[in-house]
């Protein structure tokens, strides 16, 4: 009998992720660090912090674990302390991408729609401490999850495999706790990202109505503006990735959802079910979000294309320049 059908995508998918994700990140990372791309250091910086979560993901979530549960079913990393770990790690790492991407999107609201607060908040030092604080905060808010599980078995004293203990089932505290912590991530995020771009939309569109009444436009004249066009390119990255962040976790987020109120404790694992395969096309979606960053700063960033293209030469350069 073969392996059911989301099984052997899964077989495939996660590899390739693993592959793209990390190269593409270590690659973002890389060239934004450069300081070369025409941006201000503020929203390098959160850019940099959005890459090297979506990096630790790859490796935590897609390496570590899905990959590992796939293709080696048994392996040190299935003693029970060290499984516990990886999912704290995993949901740390999970948060510090979905947060600092709403700090990215408050960021830019702040810069287009409050220009009074503007000079006090977006500097490189907020930033700092904006990325170190959703850091910190996330990785203590994960912490509960390591007390959720107790071993499957023991063999030679030593506990294997993670399985989440009866009192997870039938605690008020611990289904308050997955609740809260479903609102927190990322619920509340969706939330405050559509807030936030709605309320920037309404007032660049409001500013360009009064900035071309102001300069004798009519919306037939075809004029360009360099205050306008600056605006365009910095809210075009801004909404690209909130649409790439929304887009990959509706599914995760619908499915989440409409589970908990249907049947909280929803435990079959049937590889058939149409359930869990939707469950696992939205992880698999919500995985993907960690390796689009890249690709949405190379369509949307001229000089960013610009520095991709001149680290893919630079190879090749070197080389011709060894030869002469």
């Amino acid at each position: 009998m073969g392996y059911p059908v989301i099984f052997q995508i899964e077989r495939v998918y996660y590899p390739a992720l693993a592959a793209i994700g990390v190269t593409v990140n270590l690659v973002a990372i890389v060239i934004l660090n450069r300081g070369n791309c025409g941006l201000s250091r503020c929203i390098t910086r959160y850019l940099v912090a959005m890459s090297a979560a979506d990096l630790l993901l790859v490796i935590i979530n897609v390496i570590l674990n899905r990959i590992n549960n796939l293709y080696f079913p048994v392996s040190f990393l299935f003693i029970t302390p060290v499984c516990a770990l990886r999912v704290v790690l995993s949901l740390a790492a999970l948060d510090c991408s979905v947060w600092f991407t709403v700090a990215f999107t408050f960021d830019r609201f702040v810069a287009i729609c409050c220009q009074k607060l503007k000079p006090r908040y977006c500097t490189e030092r907020t930033a700092a401490v904006v990325i170190v604080t959703v850091s910190v905060v996330s990785c203590f808010r994960s912490i509960p999850w390591y007390f959720v599980f107790v071993p499957s078995i023991i063999v030679n004293n030593i506990p294997w495999f993670c399985t989440q203990t009866p009192d997870y089932f039938t605690s008020s505290l611990w289904i308050v706790y997955e609740w809260i912590d479903s609102f927190l991530t990322p619920l509340f995020p969706f939330v405050l990202i559509l807030v936030f771009n709605a309320l920037t939309i309404r007032n660049i569109l409001t500013a360009n109505r009064i900035r071309r009444g102001l300069r004798g436009y009519s919306n037939a004249e075809t004029h360009i503006d360099p205050e306008m066009e600056n605006r365009r390119k910095s809210i075009v990255l801004l909404f690209a990735l909130s649409a790439n962040f929304i887009l990959l976790w509706i599914t995760y987020v619908v499915h989440s959802l409409n589970w908990r109120v249907i049947n909280y404790n929803y435990t079959d694992k049937n590889l058939s079910n149409p359930i869990y395969v939707a469950q696992q096309f939205g992880f698999m979606l919500r995985l993907l979000s960690s390796c689009t960053n890249t690709c949405i700063y190379a369509l949307t960033q001229t000089k960013f294309r610009e520095e991709l293209k001149n680290g893919a030469k630079y190879p090749f350069t070197l080389i011709v320049k060894l030869f002469k």
